[in-house]
Order: C-alpha cells, then structure tokens, then sequence
C-alpha cells in the first residue's frame, strides 16, 4: 500500500478487520535491516481442501505509510470496528513486544490507548513508550516533542483534538546499546496527513531529542533506521504524495537533512513478546 492511498486506508483496513479474527495478529515491532518496505495485504487459503467463505484466514501486516517497522494499524482498526458495532465508547489498551538492547540491560515497549467512538473521526490514539532498566527495575517514560505528542507535562490543544493518532514505538538499539531510536508516528482519520518522526534516547547524556527531515518539500516521511554510513544519523523515505519515487534523506540529531546515496538502514536489538503481548491485550 502507497502513502497515497492513505485516504482509502481506513475504509479498506475496515473490511479486513471486521473479515479476521481480532486476535488473530501479532505484528512485529522490527524487520531485517535490508528490509525498506513492508509486506502488501495477502489472503491466506489451505491447499488440498476446499474451504468455507467464512473460513478464510486472512493474514496482513498493514501500516498507513507502508512502513518497515509497522505500527499495530490491524488493532486499531478491529478495535474501533468492536466499538462501533456495539454503538459504545470507552478505552481500549495495546501493550506493544519488547525491544531488548544489545547488552540486555534495558527493554523498551509502548502502551497504546484507543479512545473509540462510534465514529472514527471522533475516536483518539495515543501511547506512551517505557523505558525498562532490566537490572533495577527502573521504569521511566520516553516521550516525542512533536506535534501531535501526548505529553503530560506540557499542554497541547492540538494534540488533545478528536480524531488524532500519535503512536510511539521502540524501532532499533544503536549497535553498542547507548541509544534507542523509536517511530513516533502521527496523523489523523480519514485523512492523508500523516507523518513519521525519529525519536532517540541517548542514555550517556539522558537526553531525548524528536527529529524530521528539514528544509526539504515533503507531505509525508517514513522511519528507516539508523545510517549504515554514517550511524550517528538516521534515514528517512520523504516524498510528496503522487510522486513515484521517493528519495532517502539522512538526519542528525540537530534536524541537519542531506540525501542519502548508497546508505542502507540498520536496526539492532532482540523482540521478545512476552505473554502479555497481543492485539487485544487490555489493562
């Protein structure tokens, strides 16, 4: 699925969710670091015996901008699609797998909270990322600085309006374990506007900085990884929506945007899914 077909996404997503099992999925956080896009939607039937329409399974790895570190795009769609058919409101809970470091020290997951409505333009996506010290116990929060970030300490009329996603995930350690970088994706229902943004935690200076590609024309951009050329960067697709071809853009920590020729994106880390990881796990 193209960034531009975004505009469809949520009512194609519709006819998937309400057609599967809602617990039938379990998307990865990672991917292989060659990877640059994500699966397209595929209908898995048994061979060798003939299967009932109702019987189909359909198995999809679906995320609005097509991303390689998909965010968890089924459950929502499901859970809204529960909560409008029961004419109801209410919250609903996402706990995502873990990203352990390479050292193993830390592990990092996100908590996502649906606020459904009936109608999907009213309902509200949010998360908050946990930052695990596995030796400790130590638990603190890591949040993005971008626009449409929950933020408890900071008031944001923007980002508290319905029909709102901001959705922070764990993507990749930095290769020694000293920086974490995660995908704070943002947008809006039923819309074309979404965007990715970098965020990355430096535990050597406990600092957390939001990145985006700058002073570059872009609708939308999408999270790669870090640079294989230069690791201290990290790459995104960014593009304007119509365009074929996107070019891969290179970014530092202070927003500084150069194209990207010959860099591949590479993510390090293990994925554990723990037993209370799932697409309809609540609290």
């Amino acid at each position: 699925m193209q960034p531009s077909q975004l505009l469809l996404a949520p009512l194609l997503l519709m006819v998937y969710s309400l057609s599967a099992q809602a617990d039938s999925e379990n998307l990865p956080i990672g991917v292989s670091p060659s990877s640059v896009s994500s699966s397209q939607p595929s209908i898995v039937v048994p061979e060798e015996e003939e299967i009932a329409p109702d019987m189909i399974e359909i198995e999809v790895q679906l995320d609005p901008l097509d991303s390689p570190h998909p965010i968890p795009w089924n459950w929502v769609l499901a859970t809204h699609a529960e909560v409008s058919a029961s004419e109801s409101s209410g919250s609903r809970y996402y706990r995502s797998q873990s990203l352990i470091s390479p050292d193993g020290q830390y592990a990092a997951y996100s908590r996502i909270q649906m606020q459904g409505q009936p109608e999907l333009y009213q309902s509200r996506v949010t998360s908050v990322m946990f930052l695990e010290n596995l030796h400790t116990g130590d638990l603190r929060t890591i949040t993005a600085a971008s626009p449409l970030a929950d933020n408890p300490l900071v008031s944001n009329e923007e980002a508290d309006m319905p029909g709102t996603i901001a959705i922070l995930i764990p993507v990749s350690w930095s290769e020694s374990g000293e920086r974490l970088l995660a995908r704070q994706f943002e947008g809006m229902f039923s819309s074309s506007d979404a965007s990715d943004y970098a965020v990355v935690w430096d535990r050597k200076q406990n600092r957390t900085s939001t990145i985006t590609p700058e002073k570059i024309e872009y609708t939308n951009a999408v999270l790669l990884g870090w640079s294989q050329t230069n690791p201290d960067r990290v790459l995104f697709r960014a593009g304007t929506l119509g365009d074929e071809n996107w070019p891969v853009w290179a970014v530092d920590t202070t927003g500084q945007t150069t194209l990207a020729i010959e860099d591949e994106p590479l993510i390090y880390g293990q994925v554990v899914n723990q037993v209370w990881a799932g697409p309809q796990a609540r609290w």
